[in-house]
């Protein structure tokens, strides 16, 4: 896609993109208090790779077995097993905490790429990151609200979406060097819908006529939100529209609000203030005209 640099539209696609997110997540979240965490995310996996379909048509999958074959089959499972399980983690401190907050704590995957990259790429950490990581932890820190007992096993689970959704996007960027979006896109869906699908063997309950829509529509609006982000950083580098993703967090606070009565406390936003402003410094120091390569 030609870049056309148009910031301002480019800020518009990323609010656009947050505030579908925010509506995935409120769909996870009223199929989650009545299914098992497994049924919810293989719908959203499924569903999204359906509507996923016309793009990736579009795109040149169609080209059959050539536009398949790839010889990094083990870089495509590392990608699409570590985002299956920042998923699995992220629903299910959906349905367990206040919006907004979980939300957050899978944006906080800003903040650990920079570790992932330094393992695994080698890529340095440089003073800028390191006080990213830094803010974001004293951010963390005030939305956990540790005791001695440990952290809430539900925060801790959420936290764990931003590193494994952090490994997700690291092997992205690996994968890039040789492989085109479509086919990173196209085996990401492949390989979530059919593992996604094996717990369905012992955990499948037929959901309730009202639960059919937010099971189809998680898939759709986190494609829609996906598919609107690509377009954004089209449009500017991710250094100047990236920090914008964290008006998702906004967006489901709102939302939170007015439907479950969720009213954060002071130092819960606190908190908040300090892992956006930490994944916006990681984001404008990491991703300076850089382009996402995928679509989850």
């Amino acid at each position: 896609m030609a870049r056309d640099h148009d910031p301002r539209r480019g800020a518009v696609y990323v609010a656009l993109s947050s505030l579908l997110f925010a509506g995935m997540g409120v769909c996870v979240r009223a199929a989650g208090h009545h299914l098992p965490n497994e049924m919810v995310v293989f719908f959203r996996n499924a569903s999204g790779l359906v509507a996923l379909a016309p793009w990736l048509a579009r795109r040149g999958i169609g080209q059959g077995v050539r536009g398949l074959a790839t010889r990094f089959l083990h870089l495509h499972l590392v990608r699409g097993l570590s985002g299956l399980a920042a998923m699995y983690c992220f629903f299910y401190a959906l349905a367990r905490l206040p919006l907004a907050e979980a939300m957050l704590l899978n944006f906080t995957m800003p903040l650990f790429i920079p570790l992932v990259a330094w393992l695994w790429l080698r890529e340095p950490i440089t003073p800028t990151l390191a006080a990213a990581a830094l803010i974001g932890f004293i951010g963390l820190l005030l939305i956990l609200h540790p005791t001695v007992t440990g952290i809430p096993s539900a925060a801790a689970i959420g936290l764990f979406s931003g590193l494994f959704a952090a490994i997700a996007m690291v092997s992205i960027r690996r994968l890039t060097r040789s492989e085109p979006t479509t086919r990173i896109v196209f085996y990401f869906g492949l390989i979530a819908s059919t593992v996604s699908a094996v717990p369905l063997v012992w955990r499948w309950q037929t959901p309730p006529a009202a639960l059919w829509l937010p099971l189809i529509a998680s898939g759709v609006l986190a494609t829609g939100g996906q598919l609107l982000l690509t377009r954004a950083y089209a449009c500017a580098p991710a250094a100047q529209i990236g920090p914008f993703v964290y008006l998702a967090v906004v967006f489901a606070g709102a939302i939170g609000w007015v439907a479950w009565d969720e009213v954060p406390t002071l130092p819960a936003i606190a908190g908040m203030l300090l892992v956006c402003l930490a994944g916006g410094l990681a984001l404008r120091s990491r991703a300076a005209g850089a382009t996402p390569a995928a679509v989850e």
